[in-house]
Parts: structure tokens; C-alpha cells; sequence
């Protein structure tokens, strides 16, 4: 299999863990007998430094030609005073819409040598496993133009949703609740918003075509307690985006890292951006210490999402778990007598567990 790659580096940390996915896909592509073409582009603040604008026209057509985009981080204080249409994060704003990425799957998944630096107790969260599927291009985020008015007395944002919007993301919430254990809660606040009241009627539509799929409603309330309370009564989660958006990161701190979380933004031919849940972390970037593995998981969502190669995206996040099992971590994490190693080794003990595979083991 030949593929298309853009890496957007981003700001901070990004180029290292850009890098370390970059060396665990070379590797995944040598033993698997892939060719992965990559190619590097500018966005956020690291673009704005070069050219001015946190999107330049190169780097959408670029990711516009590209089977798969892998996305470090951006932002930073550096940009903090700019105005808002050139804060870094206007990047990440603009190429999700430029390339109708309108569906986030954030997996939440506890690796058990870290269950116990959760914040809650370790017999809550452990088995925690569910899957957050957040509509990405609608709502108010993208709403007509924020206004104040009245002389700064009154201000407007707008939610508003089209049909279609809500019928893609229900229908590929449906989807993947049928490849994991069969169960959606859809989460709305339908009590009280006529947004969420045509969400849940779709929902409702829609599940006669998924027969095999057992559906719950949630109001976002009810849910946000349920998620700290019972993670492990979850599958699939589908919601609007901002409370897709605030959910997704309460959820990120229930297996007790935020680093060890990617995130996959899909379009309707498959083609997605894959990023990793922590920021920039401006105040490490460049000391070798940052953690790469949940960028690695991301390109692990890539192969699975994007190129449907499953054994390849296995054996990706078989080989993450093995080294924290081992021990090795970096220092963000806590592993009970674990080894500290930084950037550059963690990506090396990944690669060699790749390498060690024998022939047998790979799927041609």
C-alpha cells in the first residue's frame, strides 16, 4: 500500500512527537511491506512566525492532496497578545473546516500500569473503555458571528445545526458502536434546547437501520456525573460539539494521563486529521522529554481509520502497551519502579518491539 502523509509539526513539543510517529510508521511500513510518503507543513504559531498566518494556502492544499494528515500541537503564551483571527488555534479551526472534518473519535482506554494515578478510585475507572464521537463542524463554534451589543451590555452566539450535519455524525456513532460492544448514548440537553430536540429525533430515526445497536439518551448533565460515577457503563458516546468538546476532556483524566490520549477528525471518504489530546507544552519543547505516545496512537487511529490496515493499527498500540508494561516511561507518567527515558528512547523501545516481530507474526 502506497499513502500520502502530511506531518504539521505545529508549535512546542510537536516536532518532537511528529518525528517519533514519523520513525514508528517507517517501521510499521518496513514490516508490513507499506510505503508511507511524508510531507512537512507549517500551521499555527509556527507559521505565523514564517508567514504571517496560522493556515497558509500551501499547507490546506497539501492536506487537501494528502490521503492522511498527522497533527502535532499548536499554540503557546509566544502568541497569547495576538489578535484572535491570528492566534495559533485558528489554525487547527481552519483546516478542520477547510477539509469538512466533521467527526472527532476520541478513544478513552486505561493502560493498567497507570490506572493508579487516576483521580478517582482505581476500582471506578478500571475496565474503563468507551469511545467519544463529537460532531466538529457545526454548533456554536461555527455559528453566525459572535456580536456584543447595547454598548457591551448584551451578546449573541449563535448554535445552529443543519439536519445533515446531525445525521452524519448519528450514523457514524452507529458505525463504530457496531465494531466495538454494540451500545450508543447519545448526550443532548433536549429539555431545554430545540437543537438538541432534533438531535434526539434523529437519533431516534436512525437507529431502525442499526437494529444490532442498543441506544440510551443522556442529558449532558446527567452525563458529565455518570462519567466520573460510572466510566465503565460507556461504549460509544455521540454529542454535539461543545459538549462533545467538554466531555471528551473530562473524560481525557479518568485513566489518569492526558498524554497517553489521540484523537482521530474524520471526513465522509475517511480521510482525517489525526492529533494527540495534549497541548503544546511550550515549556519543555526541545529538552528531548516530551511523550510520544500519544502520538503514536494517533497514527495507530490513522492506519485503522483512514487506511483500514487493523493488524498494522494493532500491532502499533500492542507494541506501546508492551514498553509500559515493561516499565519505561517518560516523565510525565508514573509507572510504581518504572524506568524514566526520555523522547528518543521511548520511540526506540516502540520501534525495536516492531522490528522484533518475525515474519510469521506480520501480515503481508
Amino acid at each position: 500500500m502506497h499513502k500520502k502523509v502530511v506531518l504539521l509539526p505545529g508549535d512546542g513539543i510537536g516536532l518532537e512527537v511528529i518525528h517519533a510517529a514519523k520513525d514508528v510508521l517507517e517501521a510499521i511500513a518496513s514490516q508490513f511491506n507499506h510505503t508511507f510518503e511524508f510531507e512537512t507543513h507549517l500551521i499555527g504559531g509556527s507559521a505565523i512566525d514564517t508567514e504571517g498566518t496560522p493556515l497558509p494556502d500551501h499547507t490546506v492544499e497539501a492536506c487537501q492532496r494528502a490521503d492522511a494528515v498527522l497533527l502535532g500541537a499548536v499554540g503557546g503564551p509566544k502568541w497569547d497578545q495576538l489578535p484572535s483571527h491570528l492566534r495559533p488555534e485558528k489554525g487547527l479551526l481552519g483546516i478542520r473546516k477547510a477539509l469538512d472534518l466533521f467527526a472527532n473519535l476520541r478513544p478513552i482506554k486505561g493502560f493498567p500500569t497507570l490506572l493508579h494515578a487516576s483521580p478517582l478510585k482505581e476500582e471506578v475507572v478500571t475496565g474503563s473503555d468507551l469511545l467519544i464521537v463529537r460532531e466538529l463542524t457545526g454548533g456554536l463554534y461555527f455559528g453566525q458571528p459572535s456580536e456584543r451589543r447595547d454598548n457591551n451590555q448584551t451578546v449573541v452566539d449563535t448554535l445552529a445545526y443543519t439536519r445533515h450535519e446531525i445525521e452524519r455524525i448519528v450514523d457514524k456513532a452507529f458505525q463504530s458502536a457496531q465494531l466495538r460492544r454494540g451500545h450508543l448514548t447519545s448526550v443532548d440537553k433536549a429539555n431545554v434546547l430545540e437543537s438538541s430536540k432534533l438531535w434526539r429525533e434523529v437519533v431516534e430515526e436512525k437507529k431502525i437501520n442499526y437494529p444490532d445497536v442498543k441506544v440510551e439518551h443522556l442529558l449532558v448533565d446527567a452525563a458529565a456525573m455518570k462519567l466520573i460515577t460510572n466510566p465503565t457503563s460507556f461504549d460509544v458516546i455521540v454529542t454535539e460539539n461543545m459538549f462533545g468538546d467538554i466531555l471528551s476532556d473530562e473524560a481525557s483524566v479518568l485513566t489518569g494521563s492526558l498524554g497517553m490520549l489521540p484523537s482521530a477528525s474524520l471526513r465522509e471518504d475517511g480521510v482525517g486529521l489525526y492529533e494527540p489530546v495534549h497541548g503544546s507544552a511550550p515549556d519543555i519543547a526541545g529538552q528531548g522529554i516530551a511523550n510520544p505516545l500519544a502520538m503514536i496512537l494517533s497514527a495507530a487511529l490513522m492506519l485503522r481509520h483512514s487506511f483500514g490496515l487493523n493488524e498494522e493499527a494493532r500491532r502499533m498500540e500492542e507494541a506501546v502497551e508492551h514498553v509500559l508494561e515493561r516499565g519505561y516511561h517518560t516523565r510525565d507518567l508514573h509507572i510504581l519502579n518504572g524506568m524514566v527515558v526520555g523522547t528518543e528512547e521511548m520511540t526506540k523501545l516502540v520501534v525495536d518491539f516492531i522490528y522484533s516481530l518475525s515474519s510469521s507474526e506480520v501480515t503481508k
